[in-house]
């Protein structure tokens, strides 16, 4: 037997907001016939092809410490170094710089709400090295 992961769920106190800083770092899209408004208390975000979507929940208390899982992100049509400076443009901040003088490594940052991921080398950038 097999599953599939349906969402990556993510506490947070604004789920509404972070679900735009989430969708504007993915690609990923709201339900056009269920759409996520700033009242709600859950904030749904749909892959593109219909995998693995992301569920943001508002709950009462705040990160308490460092995230026990986290998502790597590996850019498609951009280098690391682009994204990363495009996700600290969308409100990210650097939480720790693994890049290396030879272009390998990578970059751990956190989301407005302070959840931690690393950006990763493009599959270009791997196999021109």
């Amino acid at each position: 037997m097999t599953v599939r992961i349906r969402h990556i769920t993510v506490d947070c106190a604004k789920c509404y907001d972070l679900s735009l800083f989430w969708a504007a770092v993915t690609g990923f899209r709201e339900n056009p016939d269920d759409p996520n408004l700033p009242e709600h208390t859950e904030a749904a975000l749909e892959a593109p092809d219909g995998s693995t979507g992301m569920l943001f929940i508002q709950v009462p208390e705040g990160k308490a410490g460092k995230n026990r899982v986290h998502l790597d992100l590996q850019p498609t049509d951009a280098t690391r170094d682009e994204e990363i400076q495009r996700f600290l443009g969308l409100g990210a901040t650097l939480v720790g710089d693994f890049r290396k003088e030879d272009g390998t490594g990578w970059a751990t940052l956190a989301d407005p709400e302070g959840n931690e991921f690393c950006v990763e080398r493009s599959a270009a950038e791997r196999a021109a090295s």
